[in-house]
């Protein structure tokens, strides 16, 4: 038998009611000889809804951002109602209870501060996934799959940097083994958030939007996994966007590199990220349709041959900031390059796309948070710019 695990990746859309957890407890069910290992996401609009009543806070709407999470609540209760025993359900209510009252407290927190807490902002967005794993882990128990909620945090270790933080591989590595392979030994089902993590002093973190993909990824490499799963609403990679191409087909294998490039240039179905933990062991990617298990898929590998001279499919990205830079002090020189990226690097500005001529530089950026400091520290020390 492999001793290998399979890492199961579910996204918010697979756990977005009380149906689509019964279909996660169906397919984790039937492969258990694989040793699943699961990793699931907050249920859909949770983190965008914890996200909305932060931002409420600091408008100094504190009882209307409490408010606004009722319906959340009231979503989680019901799943717990249909699924569970009586016994399990009113555990989870306690649970919810628990989890509703603190972040009330953390929010008036907030409130009371007055000020951002990209550390405080974290630990209030991480329980949308402490949540849905813990009724997701239940919820399991209540089929027949002896499963095991494990707390990700106690797993997966990052830098201090809040809202984005970058896994410590070595030592993610050490934690996830201790914890979670005691567990898949002894036959049962772990059960993690995706998507958060803590420093090396406890303090919780966030691997940025659609790292619970990562997440699936970080713990496959610090697992040796047979395969990491991608169980998400669609059926593989597409070769373009279906609301646009209606005859869009499922692509069944791609290339490290195609993969990356594509989810980097608009593909959903991928976060980025994803691709790099799972090239450094050589891991394949399997995407996944969660509500229809029979669908094709889409098998990323490291040795797939990239198609050479044919489109294979097409991604494009909405919103994207070009910043246009001109000095005619370029023209047959060198370095001005080297400044250019020198500024993005000192504001921590990742750059899409580059093109030159003699005398500018066009870029294209996808996070603008730094953009005003950016533009004015090239403007002084590059050349002309232009957004």
């Amino acid at each position: 038998m492999d001793r290998q695990p399979t890492v199961l990746k579910f996204g918010g859309t697979s756990v977005e009611d009380t149906r689509a957890f019964a279909r996660v407890r169906e397919i984790v069910a039937a492969r258990l000889d694989a040793r699943p290992l699961v990793i699931v996401s907050a249920m859909s609009r949770v983190t965008d809804a914890l996200l909305m009543s932060i931002e409420g806070v600091a408008r100094g709407e504190m009882t209307e951002a409490a408010r606004s999470l009722e319906q959340h609540y009231e979503r989680h209760r019901t799943v717990a109602r249909e699924l569970l025993p009586a016994e399990a359900a009113a555990r989870f209510e306690l649970t919810l209870a628990a989890v509703r009252a603190e972040i009330k407290k953390l929010l008036q927190e907030l409130a009371d501060d007055n000020t951002p807490r990209p550390s405080l902002q974290d630990l209030i967005l991480s329980y949308g996934e402490r949540l849905s794993a813990t009724l997701l882990a239940e919820t399991l128990r209540a089929g027949g799959v002896d499963a095991r909620y494990v707390d990700a945090r106690r797993c997966l270790i990052t830098d201090e940097e809040h809202g984005c933080a970058a896994p410590l591989m070595e030592e993610t590595a050490q934690h996830a083994r201790a914890e979670i392979e005691p567990l898949l030994a002894a036959g049962l089902v772990p059960v993690l958030g995706g998507f958060i993590g803590a420093t090396q002093a406890g303090a919780t973190t966030t691997l940025g939007r659609g790292g619970s993909d990562y997440s699936a990824a970080i713990f496959g490499a610090a697992l040796h996994a047979r395969e990491i799963q991608i169980w998400t609403d669609v059926p593989g990679v597409l070769t373009a966007d279906p609301r646009l191409v209606p005859n869009a087909r499922t692509i069944p294998r791609l290339s490290y590199a195609e993969a990356a490039e594509l989810a980097f240039f608009g593909a959903k179905v991928l976060h980025p990220k994803t691709i790099l933990p799972a090239v450094v062991r050589g891991i394949p990617v399997r995407i996944c349709n969660s509500r229809d298990t029979a669908a094709p898929a889409t098998v990323v590998y490291f040795d797939a041959e990239m198609t050479p001279r044919t489109v294979k499919a097409i991604a494009f990205k909405k919103g994207v900031t070009i910043v246009h830079v001109t000095s005619a002090r370029m023209l047959g020189a060198y370095g001005f390059l080297r400044a250019i990226f020198e500024v993005f690097d000192e504001h921590r500005t990742a750059v899409d796309v580059i093109a030159t001529s003699e005398v500018s530089v066009s870029l294209t950026l996808e996070d603008t948070s730094a953009l005003n400091a950016v533009a004015r520290d090239l403007q002084r020390r590059v050349g002309a710019v232009r957004i």
